[in-house]
């Protein structure tokens, strides 16, 4: 390496994208492109400061935002977050998660070349301390005012449910044709659940309820508000029997509290599956309709929980 040279690290799975960063890195001054690496030996060997981290979108071994997560604060490099889709929200979400900004597919050399400029001109990025993995699960508000800052109140807005601190439909939107895309593109499995109850709730009873998602789940589900007494899971990596042992120790929980809806009745969980791949499933749409229609036969009492097999 040559002195005062800086590195490029990336984290991808993709030889392709590994090509096109090398090649355009390669017509770059005191720059240079190291190998692929993992969000873990990110984790383990801190990068130099001033190196710039790109993360791919489409990484076979990590959800994208949940390793930015993990990152940022941690490393001292600017992190940029490399997509494949022009989707409106790409940038927001980005910033949310602790990101710098995004850059398209393909990596050419005038592209990286203005993401480095930009790289430059910008003070490092810090977040507060109770942020840095201190081991708890967080509700999606808190998490976004910790990595985006109060300042941010309308994207927060946007992306929380504000009953439940839950992501909102219209992130649940975001995350389905997302989801779906990696989950095809790698052929990983991925399963959609629908869950809820009949009646109403009261604030008390939701938030109990949000508790119970996130000590069920892991860090890379997406736990959403669907409507104003349904729920919509995206669980990657996960085949329908997990997703079934998921909603099941949900269900049981929701029970032992004793959790009742706004006339004193027991609060009874309903919970309909659906999964890729499937040989059912050739759209993100089709993932959704199956689940929305495995709920409604579990509230119709053919089960507590329907899988559509």
């Amino acid at each position: 390496m040559a002195a005062g040279s800086r590195t490029i690290r990336i984290v991808t799975t993709d030889e392709a994208l590994f090509a096109s960063a090398r090649g355009a890195a390669a017509a770059l001054s005191d720059w240079q492109i190291g190998e692929p690496q993992t969000t873990e030996d990110l984790l383990a060997h801190t990068p130099n400061v001033g190196d710039v981290i790109l993360l791919d979108a489409w990484q076979r071994t990590d959800n994208v935002y949940e390793a930015c997560r993990r990152l940022v604060g941690k490393t001292r490099c600017r992190t940029y977050i490399v997509t494949d889709d022009r989707n409106e929200h790409s940038d927001a979400i980005a910033t949310f998660c602790g990101a710098t900004g995004t850059v398209q597919r393909p990596i050419s050399g005038e592209k990286l070349r203005q993401l480095l400029q930009n790289a430059a001109a910008q003070a490092p990025v810090e977040l507060p301390t109770d942020a840095r993995g201190d081991g708890e699960r967080h509700l999606p508000e808190r998490l976004l005012r910790d990595l985006a800052g109060e300042s941010s109140s309308r994207l927060i807005d946007v992306l929380t449910d504000p009953e439940t601190g839950l992501f909102s439909y219209d992130y649940l939107t975001f995350k389905l044709d997302e989801e779906f895309k990696r989950a095809r593109r790698f052929d990983h499995p991925l399963s959609c659940v629908m869950l809820g109850f009949d009646g109403q709730s009261d604030e008390g009873t939701l938030a109990a309820l949000a508790g119970i998602f996130l000590n069920a789940s892991r860090d890379t589900d997406v736990l959403g508000r669907f409507d104003q007494s349904s729920f919509l899971f995206f669980l990657p990596n996960t085949g329908p029997q997990g997703a079934e042992i998921m909603a099941r120790r949900i269900q049981a929980a929701a029970a032992e509290q004793g959790l009742r809806d706004l006339v004193g009745d027991r609060l009874e969980i309903s919970v309909g599956i659906s999964y890729f791949p499937h040989v059912a499933v050739k759209r993100r749409e089709d993932l959704f309709a199956r689940a929305r229609e495995a709920f409604l036969a579990a509230q119709h009492s053919d089960g507590p929980v329907v899988r559509t097999d």
